[in-house]
């Protein structure tokens, strides 16, 4: 792993001012409330006194309650506030004012301000509510607009199902006679919103202890699963339209062959921002509140930081993390100059045509495993896809979609998602038949500038030679000059220096560690054997870096970016529920060609 360069650095950072200083303030405040409320729900005497005098006449401080529930709404608070979401403010707003004014009144009473302890607690609430007002201009970032709506319809079907789960629990474990179903049904209601109600209402009802818990617990769930559904960040804007499209393949065609990546940027689950010139662009896609981008700015290299500029203001104005995969060195350093950090990720393998040759000691296994191929019989055939017929395209595609490995397709970062489109008529297909005429595997490779290709998708028939694809990859080389390449991107080699440098002589322990968990993870996800496979042409190794803002960060990014790699499938909601359906099913068919 390593950073950019020795010379980067990140953006100069100032001294922040006051309303800075004051939201950082209400952010911790609420962190050391949530710590207090889950110390005070695991350490009995110290959460029964907070407790008892929230219910005498004693007052803790704003949000001071003491419990599990308390301390992990108190924790969310927190961790919105972080991200500077002017929902999380105005909720915090509201109920300490409401809280400050009726500690304020209560004061009035001699019971009430004879105590130290309430006006402790009235200096800090106040201390907290002034922070607020000085910081309220931090906390701009908005909110998608439909979730005031989302949250509302996710209490209400949420407290059905909730009371109905609740119901059939007391039902099933009720060790009484006589409850009517109204008894058992307002029980397990009342059970939601407090573990201790009074029990002469409900006499002809005796559940176990672990019951009452768990119906609460239920409603703690659902209580915090609504706060999220209001404070989440918007999906994105709308997906890249047509008009966006056209733009960006002129910027393709003029500055393409600077990025091997660059032609990804046409991928249609994508969207886009655009730099004040309009000399370049950023593609991205938003995942778990992350807003990921790949590969480098699309453009004019000058006009890198204006569209930097716009797709990190846009992040924070909606509380998205930005993050980068697989940038460029040279877009590494652009990005580092905006505050953004580097980790290498791994190394891209280049051919180039002119120089590869199958001849010497170090070529000689790969050149046995060419001529075994080549005396089988197979035929390679490579056309652009322009080239090829559309009842054979069909064909193509078909084939495609049944030699995939698994039902996901995977790719985000250097893959197109789609096979076959005629506005991709200048990429390149590469077939491969058996000695009797049978297809047994496909490559295609999107456009790199006038004069390069960048693989896109590798698929095989399962009972081909292990051989096979080495073989074709050598073919295209060879016969590079009927398509007019002069350089090919193969697949990325994730990790690659941690594998070329862990297994030699010499090597540290932390570095042996690093291979030995990448070799068992490989074991699932290939990231062995595509540097292995790679290595084999002994091409030039270009280095890629993902790019973050925090290290703090790198998880959430990881995530996101297994999501929309296809490594990580999570549960989705009904097609007509998910947010922004109707959006991305109308820029698909505005997209569509003919």
């Amino acid at each position: 792993m390593g950073t950019v360069s020795a010379g980067t650095v990140r953006g100069a950072r100032t001294a922040r001012p006051w309303p800075g200083r004051a939201a950082g303030f209400t952010v911790w405040y609420l962190r050391v409330i949530a710590l207090l409320n889950l110390l005070g729900a695991v350490w009995v005497s110290f959460g029964s006194d907070i407790r008892r005098h929230n219910a005498q006449d004693y007052f803790t401080p704003y949000l001071l309650t003491a419990g599990f529930t308390s301390g992990l709404v108190t924790l969310f608070l927190a961790v919105t506030m972080r991200r500077r979401k002017r929902a999380a403010w105005i909720l915090n707003f509201v109920l300490c004012g409401l809280f400050f004014a009726a500690l304020a009144l209560s004061m009035v009473w001699p019971q009430i301000h004879k105590h130290p302890q309430n006006w402790v607690s009235l200096v800090v609430t106040t201390v907290f509510l002034l922070a607020l007002l000085a910081g309220r201009r931090e906390f701009r970032a908005k909110g998608d607009p439909a979730n005031p709506w989302h949250a509302g319809l996710t209490a209400a079907v949420g407290l059905v199902v909730a009371a109905l789960l609740g119901t059939a629990l007391v039902a099933g474990t009720n060790s009484a006679h006589g409850a009517t179903f109204g008894d058992i049904f307002g029980y397990a209601v009342v059970r939601l919103i407090s573990l201790v109600p009074g029990d002469t209402e409900f006499a002809a009802i005796e559940t176990p202890g672990w019951v009452d818990v768990a119906i609460n617990a239920m409603s703690a769930v659902l209580f915090l699963l609504v706060l999220f559904v209001a404070f989440r960040s918007p999906r994105g804007r709308e997906l890249v339209c047509g008009e966006d499209e056209d733009r960006l393949r002129a910027l393709l065609d003029k500055y393409g062959e600077r990025d091997s990546l660059g032609y990804f940027a046409l991928r249609r689950d994508k969207s886009v921002i655009w730099s004040p010139t309009g000399k370049s662009a950023i593609t991205y896609r938003v995942l778990g509140g992350v807003t990921l981008a790949s590969g480098d700015p699309i453009g004019d290299p000058e006009a890198w930081p204006g569209a930097i500029d716009a797709w990190l203001a846009e992040a924070k104005l909606h509380a998205w993390v930005p993050a980068v995969m697989g940038a460029s060195e040279e877009a590494g350093t652009v990005y580092a100059r905006h505050g953004l950090d580097a980790l290498e990720l791994g190394d891209e393998a280049i051919v180039e045509t002119a120089d590869f040759t199958l001849d010497g000691r170090a070529m000689r296994t790969v050149r046995q495993a060419y001529n075994r191929v080549g005396r089988s019989g197979c035929q390679v055939r490579i056309r652009r896809h322009s080239a090829i017929p559309a009842d054979e395209m069909d064909a193509l595609v078909e084939r495609a979609d049944h030699w995939r490995d698994g039902g996901t397709e995977r790719g985000f970062s250097m893959a197109l998602g789609r096979l076959g489109d005629p506005a991709d008529g200048d990429c390149v297909m590469v077939e491969c038949q058996d000695g009797e005429g049978r297809p047994k595997a496909l490559l295609s490779f999107v456009p790199w500038g006038p004069h390069g290709l960048s693989l896109d998708l590798m698929r095989r028939d399962r009972s081909a030679d292990n051989g096979l694809i080495e073989y074709m990859v050598i073919e295209l080389i060879q016969r590079a000059e009927e398509v007019g390449v002069a350089q090919i991107s193969l697949n990325f080699a994730m990790f690659r220096s941690v594998f070329e440098r862990g297994s030699r002589l010499g090597a540290g322990p932390v570095l042996r560690l690093w291979h030995s968990l990448l070799t068992f993870f490989s074991r699932w996800w290939q990231i062995e054997s595509l540097y292995r496979a790679n290595a084999k042409f002994r091409p030039i190794w270009e280095p890629r870096y993902v790019l973050f803002g925090k290290s703090s960060e790198l998880p959430r990014i990881g995530l996101a970016g297994a999501r929309a790699e296809g490594f990580l499938g999570v549960p989705r909601l009904p097609a007509p529920l998910r947010r922004g359906n109707g959006r991305a099913r109308a820029a698909r068919t505005a997209l569509r060609r003919a």
